[in-house]
């Protein structure tokens, strides 16, 4: 994968720490910063509207699980609940990620999946990259990135 695709790293909160690697698109990179920096659009963006669509309709979402991964492709899914019922809906993991920001709801991974594709940072690892950037390097270029971002660049 090139450098500059955008990518997801999910850490286990328990054991060993693992991290999971997940390249996403870039208009999903962006739902998921622009969430996770709280930037209101003048209009809803996809991810919005499915937020708003479970709230109108009584859905909660409780969680996204990454579920799978086949020939190099993660498979989520969205588990929701309406009332008494419990629903589960297949998700692209970027797509399930960028609800579940939006939400406030649970991710998690199955073990299975972390063991194939997970791995322990290195602590004596200055984390540099394929271009030679740090691991901070890239997060100011990212932070640079969030803090000039404007929902008209969206359209509308």
């Amino acid at each position: 994968m090139p450098s500059n695709t955008p990518i997801v790293l999910l850490q286990e909160t328990t054991g060993d720490t693992r991290m999971l690697p997940i390249f996403i698109g870039q208009a999903e990179a962006t739902a998921i910063a622009l969430a996770l920096e709280d930037v209101d659009t003048p209009r809803p963006m996809t991810h919005d509207l499915v937020r708003d669509l479970l709230v109108v309709l009584g859905a909660t979402l409780v969680k996204v699980v990454i579920t799978d991964l086949r020939d190099k492709t993660f498979y989520a899914e969205l588990h929701l609940a309406v009332g008494e019922d419990t629903h589960v809906v297949s998700s692209r993991p970027s797509d399930a990620l960028a609800i579940a920001v939006r939400t406030g709801s649970e991710i998690f991974a199955e073990a299975s999946v972390v063991d194939a594709a997970g791995f322990i940072p290195e602590p004596d690892d200055e984390d540099v990259d394929d271009d030679g950037e740090t691991v901070e390097e890239v997060l100011d270029e990212f932070r640079e990135f969030i803090d000039n971002i404007n929902p008209e660049d969206f359209g509308g």
